[in-house]
């Protein structure tokens, strides 16, 4: 006799050939891709609609088609069985407990993480790193998240913050936009398009006011990420106010310029933070000693400030 719990766990044969047959509309099909016999796979669904006492498909002589609720199991059937083949992956592809979900900020990540990870995965070959982009503060344990790059303050709820780096930023223009519009003095930058970060809506207040001027004009266009700041930057279309560090390619390359040499430190500094939980975790622990290490490094080089 079945017991009703055992009733409602059907064994994992009787479902792939269930899914197989729904998704592809044929036993034989369904038996070529599980390398089974038809026969087999036939066995397989009547054994599993007496089991739940449904019928699944309907058999005509032109061939066989989910019943209303067949195509209801179907839809659940394959999300599980989807779940069970990523779960069964992820347990034969991990070797190692050391896996570390990143979350990045998506301008340091892209400008300036990556081209260092090489550095720890040489390192550390045994710590697998998957990525994620987030912005702003975020539930670590809802979004499956081990460690987070923070740029703010270093009140995250919950979690350790560890100070990388404070973050540098000056007036850059074009070369050749600077040469059409010189600036002798940083009052003549209020004549000019100054264009914005929408996230960092008082940025050019906060510099204005550094050097004891009135606010900044708040005429310019607004961009939503830095690379889009930059590349109107390189397009002649005004005046950024941007973090130099990540924009040390077009530094080198002359494709920005600095439009006048006076340098404000952010408000917001840059953070490694981790859950109270997993700020000692072996993989957590290996990555921030390394990121700070990499920090230090960093400000040996050329644009660094």
């Amino acid at each position: 006799m079945i017991t009703a719990s055992r009733r409602l766990l059907p064994s994992t044969g009787a479902l792939a050939a269930f899914d197989a047959v729904a998704r592809l509309g044929s036993f034989s099909g369904a038996a070529d891709e599980l390398s089974l016999t038809q026969g087999a796979v036939s066995r397989q669904i009547s054994g599993l609609e007496d089991q739940l006492g449904v019928m699944l498909f309907e058999r005509t002589s032109r061939g066989v088609g989910l019943t209303a609720a067949g195509v209801d199991y179907a839809k659940s059937i394959g999300n599980a069985l989807s779940l069970i083949r990523s779960a069964s992956l992820k347990a034969m592809t991990k070797t190692h407990n050391d896996q570390l979900n990143l979350a990045i900020l998506p301008t340091f990540g892209t400008r300036w993480l990556m081209p260092r990870i090489p550095r720890f995965v040489a390192r550390r070959p045994e710590i697998t790193l998957n990525f994620a982009t987030r912005i702003g503060i975020f539930d670590f344990e809802k979004d499956g998240i081990d460690m987070a790059i923070h740029i703010g303050l270093a009140d995250w709820p919950g979690a350790e913050c560890t100070f990388l780096m404070d973050e540098m930023v000056a007036p850059v223009a074009s070369a050749a936009f600077m040469e059409a519009h010189p600036i002798a003095r940083a009052e003549d930058l209020g004549a000019l398009p100054l264009l914005h970060m929408a996230s960092r809506p008082g940025a050019w207040t906060h510099w204005f006011q550094s050097l004891g001027l009135r606010d900044a004009p708040s005429q310019g266009m607004r961009f939503e990420q830095f690379s889009s700041v930059a590349q109107a930057c390189i397009a002649g279309l005004g005046v950024a106010l941007m973090p130099l560090f990540l924009i040390e390619s077009e530094l080198r390359n002359g494709e920005i310029v600095q439009a006048f040499p006076h340098q404000v430190r952010s408000p917001s500094a840059y953070y490694a933070v981790a859950p109270v939980a997993k700020t000692d975790s072996r993989p957590v622990a290996m990555f921030r000693a390394w990121l700070v290490e990499e920090i230090g490094r960093y400000r040996d080089e050329p644009y660094f400030a």
